[in-house]
């Protein structure tokens, strides 16, 4: 399987660019900002530190994230929308 990355500051349209490449080579678009911001909606849901990395290790082991139809699931939730909240 083929894997872009495209790294750098942030605003630069680093998704624009890729968004439009997955498309011109009918490739999958992963959102890695919408993965960090499902992380942090489960652990505050969970009361997970974040200092504590023996929790934030259970709480990675017991999760998934997919990406379906450029919606973001967080074990099995669709979470598009509570993920892109100020709180989150």
């Amino acid at each position: 399987m083929l894997r872009v990355a495209i790294d750098g500051p942030s605003g630069t349209g680093k998704s624009t660019i890729a968004k439009a490449t997955a498309v011109r080579f009918g490739l999958e678009y992963i959102d890695t900002g919408a993965m960090y911001r499902a992380l942090g909606l489960k652990a505050l849901r969970n009361g997970v530190d974040a200092s504590d990395e023996d929790a934030v290790r259970e709480m990675l082991a017991a999760t998934s994230i997919d990406f379906v139809s450029g919606q973001t699931h967080l074990d099995g939730e669709d979470v598009s929308g509570l993920i892109r909240t100020n709180e989150i």
